[in-house]
């Protein structure tokens, strides 16, 4: 029997930790993965012409569908990001999603790529509805990883020992069977959706050891421990993929919520 929606449900709460990531932009930008092509694929079938970024961060998502095509503005609450992306050649308007204002302005598409857990629930569903026409799609999607065996049994023990506060997470970056049904609840739940369904692309990524380091340096968890723990965290795994003998192969499933904006009633 489910007990609820799981922690990250209330991450919306810690804006602190959202922003968090702005220290490292341009680490970001460079280490953080893109999403698979067969998403986007997906996306463009649905034909629009212009589409919202939400929590756009330094515009990974925005540049893949600009790139085929479509009309993207950014919308980002960390100037750092927000300057990132800019540099791209994303435009985009600063402020948290809830409060902006689209002075009027639809759009056929919103996406949000690793954010919209950041976003409240409710309020950013009354949102998304009230910005999306009759037709136009939700579309929310996150990375979600999973490590080999071996490279599990090596990880592990580091955090147990140096950060067993975010050891479940940092070596088990996957959710559970059934971990994205309180995502489409929330939004079926609203009444502005229908129908909501989630997707899933299967891909593989390889890190050499600094790549690796690089990518974990970007997460809100490692950036929130001590400087002394963290420069202990990173030296341990660094050791760890070293005698592992790199490269260090991520498998990741994509996840992809999809909502329709139902007709008004």
């Amino acid at each position: 029997m489910s007990s609820g929606p799981p922690p990250e449900a209330a991450l919306h709460h810690d804006r602190s930790r959202a922003l968090s990531f702005g220290g490292e932009a341009e680490r970001y930008d460079r280490a953080r993965p893109s999403y698979p092509a067969a998403l986007i694929d997906d996306l463009l079938r649905l034909q629009p012409r212009t589409a919202l970024d939400v929590g756009c961060g330094t515009g990974k998502a925005a540049r893949l569908l600009r790139e085929r095509g479509v009309d993207v503005l950014g919308v980002e609450p960390d100037p750092r990001m927000a300057a990132v992306a800019r540099a791209h050649g994303v435009p985009v308007e600063e402020g948290h999603f809830e409060s902006w204002d689209a002075r009027g302005r639809t759009f056929d598409l919103i996406v949000s790529g690793q954010a919209w857990h950041w976003i409240e629930p409710e309020a950013g569903a009354a949102k998304a509805g009230a910005i999306l026409p009759p037709g136009g799609h939700l579309a929310a999607f996150w990375n979600l990883g999973t490590h080999e065996p071996a490279t599990l049994a090596a990880l592990e023990p580091v955090y147990r020992s140096l950060a067993p506060e975010i050891a479940d997470t940092t070596t088990a970056l996957h959710t559970p069977a059934g971990g994205d049904a309180w995502r489409v609840s929330a939004l079926s739940d609203s009444g502005l959706f229908h129908p909501v369904e989630s997707r899933a692309y299967t891909w593989e990524a390889r890190y050499t050891r600094d790549q690796w380091l690089d990518f974990i340096a970007t997460h809100s968890d490692h950036a929130g421990l001590s400087a002394e723990r963290r420069a202990a965290v990173m030296a341990a795994v660094s050791a760890a993929i070293d005698a592992m003998r790199e490269p260090l192969t991520m498998h990741y499933r994509t996840v992809l919520i999809l909502a329709t904006r139902a007709a008004a009633r």
